[in-house]
């Protein structure tokens, strides 16, 4: 018997929106994948895994930015640079109100900083989700396996009944590891076969 699919968990950065480093001049995707790499990194400077997870301050995070790069700028200028390059795609905000008005439950599950609560008072992001899971601030991010079961708890339902959506493979292998339905996000067209055949069939 086919399980259904009453919770939906999609990222962030490169499902939601375009990645940050995907726009402006190839100095310019450089520089800002130079940052974005930082930001991802484990490292003792970021007291376990840091600002991703709010264990660390921006500040400390552009003062590792500048050390591991040599990248300049106020730290409020290179703030602008990241979060300019994040532009939301229209046709996925469309399917997150469509698979809620099915009655599906569709938040956020994203490895993000405070940043993503700045994108949403400019956009209204968050207006499209019943809920939000930031790795900032529920202080754990999708490289703990851990983390996948936590949200199912906290939601109340069943692994088999949970689809999360990522471009991030390693982070489609945890959730799958941890008994949820998954999407590997590879395209717009791919993404909305998928959706159609296998959750509003």
């Amino acid at each position: 018997m086919k399980t259904s699919i009453n919770i939906v968990l999609v990222d962030f950065g490169g499902v939601l929106a375009e990645e940050g480093s995907g726009r402006g001049s190839g100095r310019s995707r450089s520089r800002t994948a130079s940052i974005l790499s930082v930001l991802r990194r484990r490292g003792p400077h970021h007291r376990r895994d840091g600002y991703l997870t709010g264990e660390a301050n921006e500040g400390d995070f552009w003062a590792a930015v500048r050390n591991q790069t040599g990248i300049k700028g106020a730290d409020n200028d290179l703030r602008r640079e990241i979060l300019r390059r994040f532009v939301l795609h229209p046709f996925m905000l469309a399917w997150v109100d469509h698979l809620r008005d099915t009655g599906r439950f569709v938040a956020i599950l994203s490895d993000q900083t405070n940043w993503l609560d700045e994108i949403d008072e400019t956009t209204e992001l968050y207006s499209h989700f019943d809920a939000v899971f930031n790795s900032y601030h529920i202080h754990k991010s999708k490289r703990d396996a851990s983390l996948f079961h936590d949200v199912c708890s906290s939601l109340g339902e069943a692994p088999a009944c949970v689809l999360f959506i990522d471009d991030n493979r390693q982070h489609i292998d945890r959730a799958a590891g941890a008994g949820l339905k998954t999407f590997l996000y590879t395209s717009q067209e791919d993404f909305e076969r998928r959706i159609a055949q296998s959750v509003l069939q």
